[in-house]
């Protein structure tokens, strides 16, 4: 890989392998804010960056130079307007699709199985994505099926993070995702997870989904983890705030 060198050919001290110092330290001065804490000390940016203050001291000035961060009266920092012209420009060029199917694609080739993304109409969830998987012998929903929310694992996870009440429900959100075996249709089993968006708002959910003969309680657990952190990774890209992977206990699969 090349890398650029000064005019002695040595590698200038301002890069590294992970990039430009300055930029790195930047960024990272403008993610240590949050929608819970959109204020911030120095000493605040300090201990969350690991920078040192008088470093934070220096990026913040430069940053409000270009309306990237603004300084308060009380010598606290938040973000400028021109942050906010980022999010505004990322929000209206999203396209969901873009982002939804490489990682159900990616998960479909990580278990064997189809993916599917299913967000809530009223009553119902509708499949808005999926990527059918290798397997000859596999579960079909085609995209746009409307199917209920009641049944199966995905309208259940959407259930239990709408705030649905009942021991069901309470099990999944403890889980944070949720096993189906033969709950809708006869022989068809599923694993779904929940995704979110910006302020933890509920999009839908992710499932992996195939025949019970291949997808028993055992097999559904070991791909548990799996799906979740597909969820996850997800539930990143669509909001732009990450955290962190549930690691789960081995659960109980409800049956109805």
């Amino acid at each position: 890989m090349f890398r650029h060198m000064n005019q002695e050919g040595t590698q200038n001290p301002e890069e590294s392998a992970g990039g430009v110092i300055a930029v790195k330290r930047a960024l990272q001065v403008l993610g240590a804010f949050d929608v819970t804490d959109p204020e911030l000390s120095l000493a605040d940016i300090s201990r969350r960056t690991g920078i040192h203050k008088t470093t934070v001291l220096r990026l913040a000035r430069t940053l409000a130079t270009f309306n990237y961060l603004v300084q308060k009266e009380d010598g606290t920092w938040r973000l400028g307007r021109a942050a906010g012209w980022l999010g505004a420009c990322y929000q209206a060029t999203f396209n969901v699709q873009e982002v939804v199917e490489p990682t159900l694609r990616e998960l479909s080739i990580k278990t064997g199985e189809s993916a599917s993304f299913y967000v809530r109409e009223g009553q119902e969830r509708t499949c808005l994505l999926r990527v059918e998987g290798p397997q000859a012998i596999r579960h079909h929903v085609r995209i746009g099926a409307t199917l209920p929310l009641d049944c199966g694992a995905p309208g259940r996870v959407i259930l239990a993070f709408s705030g649905a009440s009942g021991e069901p429900y309470e099990l999944i959100r403890r889980r944070g995702f949720h096993l189906s075996m033969g709950e809708r249709e006869p022989e068809v089993s599923s694993v779904a997870a929940p995704i979110f968006g910006l302020h933890w708002r509920l999009l839908g959910s992710m499932c992996i989904s195939g025949p019970t003969a291949r997808l028993g309680e055992e097999r559904l657990l070991e791909l548990a983890q799996t799906v979740v952190e597909a969820a996850n990774r997800l539930s990143y890209a669509m909001a732009g705030s990450q955290w962190p992977v549930a690691r789960m206990e081995r659960p109980s699969t409800w049956h109805p």
